[in-house]
């Protein structure tokens, strides 16, 4: 009764908004393969039979859901969930790094998503090989780490892709370059991971890099902005001389940087993407090198350090016709027992997109994982399918 009750008022309050929105809007989820998070699951490692009847399953609960479009994930740990001339296999497929499938999953996924108008956005980690679960000696001997390991660094207990290369560069455009040559895709999509988290009291094994080739910088922070930056103007580069229909889109951590460190800054007191990742999201957007922006709110209304509403309001402002904002979502936060008690009572995202309903410049939601959407998670997706995604609307394009 409460339920029936809460998706009543939900319904009437939103019965002009909704019909406020039949412009094109982004409605995506994430499906993550890395760990096995969303596909494949742990069970079906190996069994393509299996694989093909879940993505079909969560397509159509997708569609059900109105969704239009999917972040698929297709380069995890620096390899392939799709035929790849390029980089081995992916282990989170076949149990075995270089063990091949005996279908295309990205293929596949293209032409089932197409068929329920759904826009497949092509997810790829630039620089990350591996994460902490993994050996560097579980590489497959096809892996560039065994042809070019001097592009390499560890940091913590992970790998990674040295952002301070050319060849690093180049490689990951010659990847992007098949990506969208091959597949009828709608996006290249990158998330937060540029340089990585950092470890406290640990440095990222770059500096001989800097002393090395300075490229004019003294600054080592602004040198490794301007790594990243090369890369994204080379990525957004090559997907034009391509084609130029398909979009680019990253989704960021959260902040920007904070009001104390740039007047330019949120009002919030948190990592920030440009002083720890060396992401200069602002950058992209207004140069243009991007299409769409993802930034990963994952706080609820009220945080004192990172409030969500101040974040998408200070988001929406960067909003252009060259680049639309759309806002991550945290389903994955709903009914945690330890968490803010915004989450414990479970209507969190339901407050958030009633907020970025009234909010000019948000032009879509993508919701991390797409398994809490799946299960349903304290009935967030009947209230997407009944109060805020009730008919179709296409995804934006370019």
């Amino acid at each position: 009764m409460k339920k029936t009750l809460l998706l009543l008022s939900l319904m009437t309050m939103f019965v002009m908004t909704s019909c406020a929105k039949q412009e094109p809007y982004f409605r995506a989820t994430w499906v993550s393969t890395v760990a096995n998070i969303d596909f494949p699951k742990r069970a079906d490692i190996g069994n393509c039979e299996a694989q093909q009847q879940h993505l079909i399953e969560m397509l159509d609960e997708f569609q059900a859901m109105n969704l239009n479009a999917i972040v698929f994930q297709v380069r995890p740990t620096a390899d392939a969930l799709y035929k790849s001339d390029l980089e081995p296999w992916s282990h989170w497929l076949t149990g075995k790094q270089g063990e091949a499938a005996s279908y295309d999953p990205l293929e596949f996924v293209c032409a089932e998503a197409h068929k329920r108008g759904i826009d497949v956005h092509v997810w790829i980690n630039p620089y990350r090989v591996t994460i902490p679960a993994m050996d560097i000696d579980s590489l497959a001997p096809s892996h560039m780490y065994h042809q070019h390991p001097e592009w390499f660094v560890k940091y913590g207990k992970q790998w990674y892709y040295n952002p301070a290369l050319q060849e690093t560069r180049d490689f990951l455009c010659q990847v992007v370059a098949d990506l969208v040559t091959r597949y009828d895709i709608q996006a290249i999509h990158m998330d937060d991971y540029f340089y990585p988290y950092p470890i406290a009291g640990e440095e990222f094994p770059d500096t001989l890099n800097f002393a090395a080739d300075p490229r004019g910088f003294t600054d080592l922070g602004d040198w490794r902005r301007d790594n990243v930056n090369l890369a994204i103007e080379q990525v957004h580069n090559t997907i034009i001389s391509i084609k130029p229909e398909v979009q680019f889109g990253i989704s960021p951590f959260g902040i920007w940087r904070n009001k104390a460190n740039d007047p330019r800054g949120s009002e919030t007191n948190g990592l920030q993407n440009y002083d720890q990742l060396y992401a200069d999201i602002l950058l992209w957007m207004e140069e243009g090198w991007i299409d769409y922006v993802v930034p990963q709110l994952y706080w609820e209304i009220g945080k004192k350090v990172a409030d969500y509403e101040i974040l998408a309001k200070w988001w929406a402002e960067y909003a252009t016709e060259k680049c639309r904002v759309y806002i991550g979502m945290a389903p994955f936060h709903l009914g945690e027992e330890k968490g803010a008690a915004a989450w414990r009572e479970g209507n969190e995202i339901c407050r958030q997109l009633r907020l970025n309903q009234t909010i000019p410049g948000i032009t879509g939601e993508c919701y991390f994982r797409a398994i809490d959407l799946l299960e349903n998670r304290c009935n967030l997706t009947d209230s997407l399918k009944q109060v805020f995604y009730p008919t179709y609307v296409p995804a934006p394009k370019k």
